[in-house]
């Protein structure tokens, strides 16, 4: 957690608190950071984020007030800012609605502004939106740009992905999309967002069906076979998740099974509960609790569970990774080892 930056217009304010003692010299300096919901000045909405308190800043560039992006809890403590790929629907949206509930700042991804539109309901009380197809790597390049822009995010959960595809598919960069969508994107945006403190990977109790070899995982070769192609991608993004609690011993990256949940790609008569297929994530990403300050470990319903051997084989790790350097010219780790 930071400091605030803005003593003198934070200081715990409500809302409203802040919208009645505005004045210009308040936020001079220039607040830092981008200004996402510009507001005319004297125009003030009655709520404009709850629960979180924020406050107002002014956009120096269009001289129009703007919520900041600083949130704080009624007491003028911080609370995190937090990143959550695909969150129109399913788990995604389900932990951005509780991360945005606890107060905390909430950053939503959509896969295109058509999708976006899907989160008119919550989007003006988020602390940012995001557009850009995952099967892409130019659009997540621009994810991540995006993300930069607001600032540095406190924890990114890659909730994004896809199930059964009926083909490989071919993506803009000739990938397989299961492939490019599961693994190779949210590698990329680890790459090229800001570091944060804490990241959390959705892979699947399937991951256990993925094959240990390396050899073809773009489907080039093989004859498609789309729940294998699945399996995999969960077996590759949990040994991401240890790859990154071995390298970067800062920071806490963990892995979670949310379950057979009924979600548009679990389907309606998945067994699990809904509830806890997303409380994981966002107790991993959020929570001051020491059991959920950890690193390395493989989730389900905030227990740890045993992965599959290859997801703590260091050996498999690293040349997973090597393997996504050479797919994606992108490399997260200086070195091996």
């Amino acid at each position: 957690m930071r400091g605030c930056p803005r003593p003198i217009v934070c200081a715990g304010m409500s809302c409203q608190q802040a919208a009645n003692d505005f004045t210009e010299r308040d936020i001079l300096p220039p607040h830092p950071g981008p200004y996402l919901q510009n507001i005319p000045i004297g125009k003030f909405p009655a709520n404009p984020l709850s629960p979180p308190s924020v406050v107002l800043g002014l956009d120096p560039r269009t001289h129009s007030q703007a919520l900041c992006p600083h949130h704080a809890t009624a007491k003028g403590n911080l609370m995190s800012r937090i990143f959550i790929t695909g969150s129109t629907d399913g788990l995604g949206l389900a932990a951005a609605r509780t991360l945005m509930r606890q107060g905390h700042g909430v950053v939503l991804h959509a896969r295109s502004r058509e999708r976006a539109s899907a989160l008119a309901e919550i989007s003006p009380t988020a602390l940012g939106l995001v557009i850009g197809d995952l099967a892409s790597a130019a659009e997540t390049r621009s994810i991540a740009e995006q993300v930069n822009a607001i600032g540095r995010m406190d924890a990114v959960i890659h909730n994004a992905g896809i199930y059964l595809e009926r083909s490989r598919g071919e993506t803009p960069d000739g990938h397989a999309k299961t492939l490019a969508v599961n693994v190779l994107a949210p590698y990329l945006l680890t790459a090229w967002i800001t570091r944060p403190d804490r990241l959390i990977y959705l892979s699947s109790g399937m991951h256990r069906s993925g094959g240990s070899t390396l050899d073809d995982i773009d489907w080039k070769r093989r004859p498609w076979n789309a729940s294998q192609a699945y399996s995999e991608s969960k077996l590759y993004i949990a040994t991401l998740a240890a790859a990154i609690a071995r390298h970067w011993p800062d920071v806490l990256s963990n892995a979670v099974d949310p379950g057979w949940v009924p979600t548009k790609m679990g389907g309606a008569g998945a067994p699990d509960d809904l509830e806890m297929g997303h409380l994981t994530q966002t107790w991993l990403a959020a929570s001051d609790a020491e059991a959920a300050k950890v690193r390395g470990g493989y989730w389900y319903h905030r227990q740890r569970r045993e992965a599959a051997e290859e997801v703590t084989d260091t050996g498999f790790q690293d040349a997973l990774v090597e393997k996504l350097a050479e797919l994606t010219g992108a490399r997260l780790f200086a070195g091996r080892g």
